[in-house]
């Protein structure tokens, strides 16, 4: 599965949110987007899962039109993974899960024997499947992720999206969503909050800032100082991650040469030194 995002666009009360925005995904990769709060990633998956349809650009999806699916086929090929949140309704875990069989049901249809060895098998690939008869709302934060990456396993689809879903996550959890994630294989397409996690992680990244795209490239491209004080504000250290082989990136206040920063700078340093 194949994602074109070209020169898409769109605004509310006439003010640009995301603006211009050009990104691919080929098939497989895990590319990521980030950006500090308000950047307009969230916007930009929005039109993509087609939730917002954009004022000017166009998205395609293995070169067609997704405005131009209905919205069954749509939810054939996409699945979409955002935050943790409670369910309003006291559905169980395998109830979620099943949920993922809708877009290849007609209207009242009922769960065959198929559909319910797929829903199963997607459970055990989490490893939820001890929990499949488990009131949703009672889990933990990393399972209710879990769940719902299951419900996506469920659609069948090969494309992928993430709104940050590992945010709000203990440190075990996030790690374990994300192996979860690329072990899949499919072309995902996740906005991360978290630089390090995106470096770790994705195959490409996309930059946004105040609704356009500033630089995008591999991880180890991108992710340098200068990029990361300018977008988000904050002075760094980019290093090797001596267990991933991927940039590691130690983050400190202010700016090379302004008091605080070059202190915090020696911090880093000194914190650096230790792990090598």
């Amino acid at each position: 599965m194949k994602l074109q995002v070209q020169n898409v666009s769109w605004q509310v009360d006439g003010k640009a949110i995301i603006q211009d925005i050009r990104l691919h995904a080929d098939n497989g990769e895990f590319i990521g987007l980030v950006g500090p709060n308000g950047s307009g990633k969230s916007t930009l998956l929005r039109c993509i899962y087609r939730a917002l349809k954009p004022a000017a650009g166009l998205i395609r999806l293995d070169g067609e039109d997704i405005r131009q699916m209905s919205a069954k086929e749509a939810a054939r090929r996409t699945a979409v993974v955002l935050q943790e949140a409670a369910s309003e309704f006291d559905f169980t875990a395998e109830e979620i899960v099943a949920m993922g069989r809708t877009p290849h049901k007609g209207l009242l249809e009922r769960d065959t024997s198929t559909d319910l060895e797929i829903i199963r098998d997607a459970l055990a690939r989490v490893g939820m499947e001890g929990f499949a008869e488990r009131d949703f709302n009672t889990l933990s934060g990393g399972e209710k992720q879990r769940v719902l990456i299951a419900r996506s396993l469920a659609q069948q689809t090969r494309f992928l999206v993430l709104d940050e879903p590992t945010n709000h996550l203990d440190i075990r959890y996030q790690l374990e969503i994300l192996d979860l994630v690329k072990g899949l294989g499919v072309t995902t397409i996740a906005a991360l909050h978290d630089l390090n996690l995106a470096a770790a992680y994705c195959d490409r990244i996309y930059v946004v800032q105040a609704g356009m795209v500033v630089e995008s490239g591999r991880p180890a491209d991108v992710l340098e100082p200068e990029l990361i004080q300018k977008v988000f504000g904050v002075g760094s250290v980019v290093d090797v991650n001596p267990f991933t082989g991927t940039p590691r990136i130690t983050f400190f206040a202010g700016e090379l040469g302004n008091g605080g920063g070059a202190v915090s700078l020696a911090v880093a340093r000194r914190n650096g030194s230790k792990g090598r």
